[in-house]
C-alpha cells in the first residue's frame, strides 16, 4: 500500500499524522519518554524487526521528533534522545494513554499507569479548556480555517 503524502493537506491531524501515523512510531515516542535511548532497548521493548524499527527511527529522525546522539557511556553506539518537538507530543501520548484507560480495559485487568512523581496519584484526566479557562464538551467547539501569522 503507498503512503499518502500529508504534508500539503489543511488538517493539523493528517499532517501530524504523515510524521507519526504508525503504532510503531507512537510505541518507540512512548519509549523514549519511558528513558529508553537505544536500538537494543527498542528493539527489546516493541519485539518489532530490525529493518522496521531502524526504518521508524530514521524517519523520527528525519522529521525532528528524536535526534542520534553519541552514546552516554561513551562507547561508539549512537544513541536517541527526544528533541523539543518530540517533547511537544507528550500530551498526544497521555491523550491516547487516558482513552485506553477508560475504554480498553475490562474489569480486574491491570495496566501501566501514568502517576505524578511526587505524589504516585494518577494524572488527572486531560481536559479541553477555552482561552478563558472554561471546560469545553465536544459540542462546544467547531473546526474553522485559520492562518498562522509570521509572528506565530
Amino acid at each position: 500500500m503507498r503512503k499518502t503524502d500529508f504534508s500539503g493537506n489543511t488538517c493539523p491531524i493528517a499532517r501530524t499524522l504523515g510524521e507519526v501515523g504508525d503504532w510503531w512510531s507512537l510505541l518507540i515516542l512512548r519509549d523514549a519518554f519511558a528513558g529508553l535511548r537505544r536500538f537494543g532497548e527498542f528493539q527489546e521493548s516493541l519485539g518489532c524487526a530490525k529493518n522496521i524499527l531502524s526504518a521508524r527511527l530514521s524517519k523520527l529522525v528525519e522529521h525532528d521528533l528524536l535526534r542520534r546522539v553519541p552514546g552516554s557511556d561513551g562507547s561508539a553506539y549512537q544513541e536517541y534522545e527526544l528533541t523539543d518537538k518530540g517533547r511537544d507530543l507528550r500530551l498526544v501520548l497521555v491523550a491516547l494513554r487516558q482513552f485506553g484507560e477508560n475504554h480498553l480495559f475490562g474489569d480486574g485487568e491491570e495496566w501501566f499507569s501514568l502517576v505524578d512523581v511526587r505524589d504516585g496519584e494518577p494524572v488527572a484526566p486531560l481536559e479541553m479548556r477555552a482561552s478563558d479557562g472554561r471546560l469545553l464538551r465536544a459540542d462546544d467547539v467547531e473546526v474553522r480555517t485559520v492562518r498562522r501569522n509570521s509572528t506565530s
